[in-house]
């Protein structure tokens, strides 16, 4: 396969994967005033924090449909499409959804960039969807200074199958399925300052489908999960704790990070939309003092194609970590539990 190694597409763009999303709190009064009334066939509509739309299409059979899209997170075109096709079918995953076809989007500074490094984008796209099982049935593209790339994807679930981030339950477990950093180590490595290893590492995650991780949650009793995208682990924990009325209670040292992430935070690649995070979740989040400022920033870095995390009874924890981790070169992790609502959403110790 053809490679460029002479263009850098992360220089052409102003944040990295999804540390380029609109934060949470600019999001909500950006939203405040959109109201939609439901038909009886939404399942899962506008109003709900949920990853994916769900729609009854039969008596049984629900349509789940969900887009993303976002500017390159690493240099290799061809990786890049991998990437934002995984995340962008991540939260179809999240809700217990079989994906089904899915449409690109596409932004291209076509008079820029060779045409080549466009079609290796859309190949990785598409050779990631082929892994899914799916294909990529067409799309939207503009001539955009900005690369941007992502997938509209649908899926469908029999209703009794659907798994929300609404239902976690006081007592249940905390499962997460991929480590986090991310956005820190994309954002160093826009500015050269990553070892390969440690790129090498991510990157293979960020690639890595939730195909596996999902297909194991109908192996168990789940009560709820979200995928880790943009709004950081503290940020879509909090989003599972405001729709099912709990708490949580997060254990620092079993939370899997990617190897150099706090170095690399210590040494000041933080991205922006990690800060906004941060910003954000701190009014939710109850913090040990021994969690350092960086610490806290780690925990609410914006992720790009990040695992699932997964709420369920603890008697069903060790067999999801033991089915997940026989199957996968990509360990799952419990990182903290469910508690009954108090003052604060989260608290980590």
């Amino acid at each position: 396969m053809k490679t460029f190694n002479k263009i850098k597409l992360t220089q052409y763009s102003h944040g990295a994967g999804w540390a380029c999303k609109i934060g949470p709190k600019d999001l909500a009064q950006v939203l405040s005033n959109l109201k939609n009334e439901n038909s009886e066939k939404v399942i899962v509509g506008f109003d709900e924090n949920d990853d994916a739309a769900a729609v009854r299409i039969s008596n049984d059979k629900l349509l789940v449909q969900s887009v993303d899209f976002f500017t390159p997170i690493v240099d290799d075109p061809y990786t890049f499409g991998q990437i934002a096709a995984a995340n962008a079918l991540s939260d179809i995953y999240a809700m217990g959804a079989t994906p089904t076809f899915a449409l690109n989007i596409f932004g291209f500074p076509i008079n820029d960039l060779p045409k080549e490094v466009a079609g290796q984008i859309l190949k990785g796209g598409s050779d990631k969807a082929s892994e899914a099982g799916i294909q990529i049935l067409g799309g939207h593209s503009i001539d955009d200074k900005e690369p941007k790339y992502g997938l509209i994807v649908n899926g469908e679930v029999d209703e009794d199958k659907l798994i929300r981030n609404s239902a976690a339950s006081a007592g249940d477990v905390l499962i997460l399925t991929k480590p986090i950093g991310t956005g820190i180590i994309s954002t160093a490595l826009k500015n050269g300052q990553v070892q390969i290893d440690v790129e090498t590492t991510a990157v293979e995650s960020m690639k890595t489908l939730n195909k596996n991780a999902a297909n194991i949650m109908h192996e168990h009793k789940v009560n709820a999960a979200t995928d880790i995208t943009g709004f950081g682990l503290l940020g879509h924990l909090i989003e599972m704790c405001k729709s099912s009325n709990v708490s949580m209670e997060l254990d620092f040292e079993s939370i899997p990070f990617f190897p150099g992430v706090e170095e690399l935070a210590n040494n000041g690649f933080i991205p922006s939309g990690t800060k906004r995070n941060h910003d954000y979740v701190s009014n939710y989040c109850e913090y040990n003092d021994s969690i350092s400022i960086t610490q806290q920033m780690m925990l609410s870095d914006a992720q790009t194609s990040g695992g699932l995390l997964i709420s369920l009874p603890s008697d069903q924890a060790n067999n999801y970590i033991k089915a997940y981790n026989s199957s996968s070169n990509i360990n799952a992790h419990i990182v903290g539990n469910v508690t009954a609502q108090s003052s604060k959403f989260v608290k980590i110790v």
